[in-house]
This record gives C-alpha cells, sequence and structure tokens, in this order.
C-alpha cells in the first residue's frame, strides 16, 4: 500500500497515547516533534550523501515515534525508508529509488503536527468522546442564573 493512501492521523491511537500519557502527553508530543525535526534533517542529510546506512537509524526512530501518536502515513513513510535503506545496504546499492518519499516527508510532518498540535491544544473545544448527537435542547435560561 502507498503511503499515500494511509491516513494521516488515527485519531483512536492518538487519543489512546493521549490517554495512556496522561498529564505527560504535552511534554512527550513536544520530545517527538523535537526528534522528529532531528530525524528528517538525518534522513535529508543521509540521502543527500547517498548513505543507505545513515538513514536506517533516524528512519526507524521516527518510525515508532510517529506510530505511537497514531501518525500512521509518517509511519509508513518512514517504515518504508528504513526497510528499503536496510535493503541498500545488503545489496550495496545506493538510496537514490527513495527520493520521492524523503522528499515528500517533511511536508507530510509539518502537516501531521500542526493537526496533532491543534487536537492536543488545551483550548481548543474537544470531539465528543461518544457516539450519537444530543437530541434536546439545553434548558431554556441555562448559565444566565435564570
Amino acid at each position: 500500500m502507498s503511503h499515500l493512501q494511509t491516513e494521516l492521523v488515527n485519531w483512536t491511537e492518538f487519543a489512546r497515547t493521549r490517554s495512556e500519557l496522561g498529564a505527560a502527553f504535552l511534554r512527550i508530543l513536544g520530545y517527538f516533534r523535537d526528534d522528529g525535526v532531528q530525524s528528517i534533517n538525518a534522513i535529508e542529510e543521509a540521502f543527500r550523501a547517498r548513505n543507505a546506512a545513515a538513514l536506517v537509524p533516524p528512519a526507524h526512530r521516527l518510525k515508532g515515534e510517529a506510530a505511537q501518536f497514531g501518525a500512521f502515513r509518517l509511519s509508513v513513510m518512514a517504515e518504508e525508508i528504513e526497510m528499503t535503506a536496510r535493503r541498500c545496504v545488503e545489496t550495496h546499492e545506493g538510496p537514490e529509488e527513495l527520493i520521492e518519499t524523503v522528499v515528500a516527508l517533511r511536508p507530510c510532518f509539518t502537516e501531521t503536527m500542526t493537526l496533532l498540535d491543534r487536537d492536543a491544544n488545551p483550548l481548543v473545544a474537544r470531539r465528543p468522546t461518544s457516539f450519537g448527537r444530543r437530541t434536546e435542547a439545553p434548558a431554556p435560561g441555562f448559565g444566565r442564573g435564570v
């Protein structure tokens, strides 16, 4: 399956991670942001140097961290880079075939982080956690002291 066919963010996984991390969630999301930028920089640098072996560690790290936050498309892209780079190391080939994925990685990360940050912002109204819609109107005068 192409990474373009993979959902950008799996909100169920994101909510699970948020729940499991509790008060540490925002701090660890910040670590993911910083680590992600470092990983992408390392991937781009290794690709420019045509160094397949140097692509593996940052792609592996990005793959796991992205999956933890439900950033499935980013995780799939990083996995593609990691696995292809591993094959290139074994076969003594250059990683040129990864150019499209490497070029698309940073924009995907930026788009993903925009969505994750928006949803993680404590000032943004959350999606309802229960299914269905409210069918009754609020009581008249609710919140007005009437």
